[in-house]
């Protein structure tokens, strides 16, 4: 069993920045994928980056250049470093742990535990 929980969201203007922090509990968090989801009112939740245990990252395109993701085993959480934020990465974003592939890292179903979300808002 893991547990998530997000720390780190708020309100900044366009073009700043923002790292949202995931803190997990359990032993086991070192050999899970982590990543993070996001979900804008009235939005389906959709993908925005995943690290797995072994390194390699994968972004979605709307943020591929401007968010970096990256963990700490030893203090078992994971970040999201957020630059250049725009009005339309304003949404609530989930931490979440679990097994996807390459091919089946956009799906929130290969994920197995989720946080409680923290809000990011983006003013223009």
């Amino acid at each position: 069993q893991v547990q998530l929980v997000e720390s780190g969201g708020g309100l900044v203007q366009a073009g700043g920045s923002l790292r949202l922090s995931c803190a997990a509990s359990g032993r086991t968090f070192s050999i899970y994928a982590m990543g993070w989801f996001r979900q804008a009112p009235g939005q389906e939740r959709e993908f925005v980056a995943v690290q797995w245990s072994g390194g390699r990252t994968a972004y979605a395109d709307s943020v591929a250049g401007r968010f970096t993701i990256s963990r700490d085993n030893a203090k078992n959480t994971v970040y999201l470093q957020m630059n250049s934020l725009k009005p339309e990465d304003t949404a609530v974003y989930y931490c979440a742990a679990g097994a996807p592939t390459y091919g089946t890292r956009l799906r929130s179903t290969e994920y197995h535990y989720w946080g409680q979300g923290t809000q990011v808002t983006i003013s223009s």
